[in-house]
């Protein structure tokens, strides 16, 4: 018999939907200086920012990542390599990408794509921060402290929840993703990496029920 291990499990639905839509910030799409994506173990990213590219939403991407516990066997030579393989495959420029291979987390990935685009003389006012869906609040806020005065955006994939996580095909690890970023939202922001985000009660709520249910694979200590 076949397990499905892509469907979120009934019990956990709404609370999983609940850090789903706030975790998220979809932005309107306007024409911006550059796109910044974010190397995670979901390929889509690269997917979606090359398809605003070809659209003109951006002259040049950046894909920043190294490698994380949840990437290296997916992406061996580093999460911002593969995606620009992946973003050429999809008809971007060589040319028009920009490879960061060294970010080892989100503020990592803002600081170091930053001096990048400086290093490459590239004058940046707007920047779209493309990401896994339920990671946008937590780049903007911190993409919103480490880099004052530029226009910051976020965009990601719009499937809905159950379309995502079937092309993941692994609910357990998208919900132990939400659970980590919610908590990350509120610790990061307390020790100062991130700007301030107010997380309504029902929010917590939902994210201490998950965490109970044993989603806690992406808790930190």
């Amino acid at each position: 018999m076949t397990v499905d291990t892509a469907t979120i499990p009934e019990a956990v639905r709404a609370d999983v939907e609940a850090l789903w839509a706030f975790l998220r910030i979809d932005d309107e799409i306007e024409p911006v200086d550059v796109a910044i994506g974010l190397g995670c173990h979901d390929p889509g990213v690269a997917v979606y920012t090359a398809e605003l590219f070809l659209r003109g939403v951006c002259p040049l991407i950046v894909f920043t990542g190294a490698n994380a516990p949840t990437t290296i066997g997916r992406f061996p030579r580093g999460e911002a390599v593969h995606f620009r393989e992946i973003a050429v495959e999809h008809g971007v420029a060589e040319q028009s990408i920009l490879v960061e291979p060294a970010a080892k987390h989100t503020a990592d990935n803002i600081d170091f794509s930053r001096e990048l685009l400086r290093e490459h003389g590239v004058q940046v006012g707007s920047v779209l921060i493309t990401c896994r869906p339920y990671h946008q609040r937590r780049a903007y806020a911190t993409a919103a402290k480490r880099w004052p005065g530029v226009e910051i955006r976020c965009s990601a994939d719009r499937r809905p929840l159950p379309a995502y996580t079937a092309g993941i095909g692994d609910a357990t690890l998208v919900i132990d993703m939400l659970v980590g970023e919610a908590q990350r939202l509120t610790r990061y922001a307390e020790l100062g990496h991130t700007i301030p985000q107010d997380v309504p009660a029902d929010i917590t709520a939902a994210y201490q029920r998950l965490a109970a249910a044993g989603y806690t694979s992406r808790l930190l200590p």
